[in-house]
């Protein structure tokens, strides 16, 4: 084997394993942020952001069909704290987060908070066999094409998982880039759920 053909096959292996590397991060769609940073591609490194009250973006209209087939719209959650998760089937962080996101779920409902999952890019059987398999109790929004997570582009997701959980008014509070665990998210939305 010529060292010529050796280096451009490492060289293809160093892409290919940098594409592994970055996970699922980086959607394409996303615009700049509410500080006016460009946000068009993050890594999906866990980076919270929290927003104070006064430089929280409202959402546009948000409306959908969930999995099974009923229609949703994101404005019926107002007046509760709600958690929006970006998710996939074929997404492994998504995976490991789901049984954290089911627990924060479980444990709150009670006191107000909701959850909406928005599917993304992803094949619907596929992601009913994700909601069976991590018995995820809540709602999902059927994204196939991308076109609902569109719809948040004043604070985007930027990557597959992301996590941002709403106040009481409807308007991005915080933002989670990438996976979550409980300890990361229960006191954001702990803390959103106080606030007056």
């Amino acid at each position: 084997m010529s060292p010529r053909i050796s280096h451009a096959r490492a060289a293809a292996g160093a892409v290919a394993l940098c594409g592994l590397l970055a996970g699922c991060a980086g959607t394409g769609s996303a615009k700049s942020g509410p500080d006016g940073n460009d946000n068009r591609f993050i890594a999906g490194d866990g980076n919270v952001t929290q927003y104070q009250p006064d430089r929280r973006k409202s959402l546009q209209e948000v409306t959908g069909q969930t999995l099974d087939g009923q229609a949703f719209r994101l404005d019926s959650l107002k007046g509760k704290v709600a958690v929006v998760n970006f998710w996939a089937s074929w997404c492994a962080p998504c995976r490991g987060e789901a049984p954290s996101l089911q627990q924060i779920y479980t444990e709150n409902k009670a006191k107000g908070v909701e959850f909406l999952g928005v599917n993304f890019k992803d094949a619907k059987d596929n992601a009913k066999a994700f909601e069976r398999k991590f018995k995820v109790g809540y709602p999902s929004v059927f994204d196939g094409d991308g076109q609902v997570t569109l719809a948040f582009r004043e604070v985007p997701p930027s990557a597959v998982p992301s996590t941002l959980v709403l106040d009481q008014q409807g308007r991005i509070a915080a933002r989670i880039i990438g996976a979550t665990t409980y300890s990361k998210l229960n006191p954001l939305v702990a803390k959103v759920l106080a606030e007056k």
